[in-house]
């Protein structure tokens, strides 16, 4: 089955903003950011990263250094993937992760015992 071009963007973007984010930028904030998803919009004009960090008081320092250095991933990302726009590049903190956790600690204290 067909992912479509969008989704296939998605996921170079996702591979390419990761190896830069851990090889190119030296933002102490960013030392423990993962990106867990990538949508990108029909006409590729705008993409939202999500990202997650493991830290819960991290997560604005590691937002504010992403918003920082959109530009500059965005030109790095225009360098390594051919297209003929680069999508603008929105951050957004992934809440899932936690919220999972959070959801099976739930579950785990309800599990009877035995």
């Amino acid at each position: 089955m067909s992912r479509g071009r969008p989704q296939r963007v998605a996921d170079q973007i996702q591979r390419e903003l990761s190896v830069l984010l851990s090889r190119e930028l030296r933002d102490p904030r960013l030392a423990l950011v993962t990106l867990t998803a990538v949508d990108v919009a029909p006409d590729l004009s705008h993409a939202l990263v999500y990202f997650t960090c493991l830290e819960v008081a991290q997560v604005e320092p590691a937002a504010a250094a992403l918003q920082h250095a959109a530009g500059y991933l965005r030109s790095h990302l225009a360098k390594r993937i051919k297209l003929y726009t680069t999508p603008e590049l929105r951050f957004r903190h992934d809440e899932s992760v936690a919220r999972g956790a959070h959801l099976s600690q739930l579950i785990d204290s309800v599990r009877p015992k035995g």
